[in-house]
């Protein structure tokens, strides 16, 4: 078995036509187009990778607009799944209580608790302590 098979390799090496002795071949395609197929590739690949990544953003709902009326304004985890949620809509502030297949509105304020700075006059604490009903109210 070992004879046939370097017999068979002989005979494939003496079928195929060395390179140095064939002067009248084609040219070998060169690295430059294998090197610009390459970049087309990864551009069009990088491309598709932006498309994709533009239409989430714009399907996604809860992006943030900065046009939106309804603005975040501070959070505050409660529990493993629910957080009190500080939210600005015009001139007023709902102190909203999120929990898991639910949301509810604890209390209305006027904007005018906070300063002009953005800083709180009251810690978010005392206000939710406040619209709870509890100490510190």
């Amino acid at each position: 078995m070992g004879s046939r098979f370097a017999a068979a390799v002989l005979a494939v090496a003496a079928a195929t036509p060395l390179a140095a002795a064939d002067t009248g071949a084609a040219p070998v395609p060169g690295a430059a187009s294998g090197l610009l197929q390459a970049t087309l590739g990864l551009a069009v690949v990088l491309a598709l990778i932006w498309g994709a990544a533009w239409v989430v953003r714009r399907v996604t709902p809860g992006t943030r607009n900065a046009n939106s009326p309804l603005k975040v304004v501070a959070t505050q985890s409660v529990g493993p799944r629910e957080r009190v949620v500080l939210l600005e809509i015009g001139g007023t502030w709902l102190v909203v209580g999120v929990a898991t297949g639910s949301v509810n509105t604890l209390h209305t304020l006027p904007k005018s608790v906070f300063t002009e700075t953005g800083a709180p006059a009251n810690p978010f604490g005392r206000l939710l302590a406040r619209a709870k009903g509890g100490p510190g109210a």
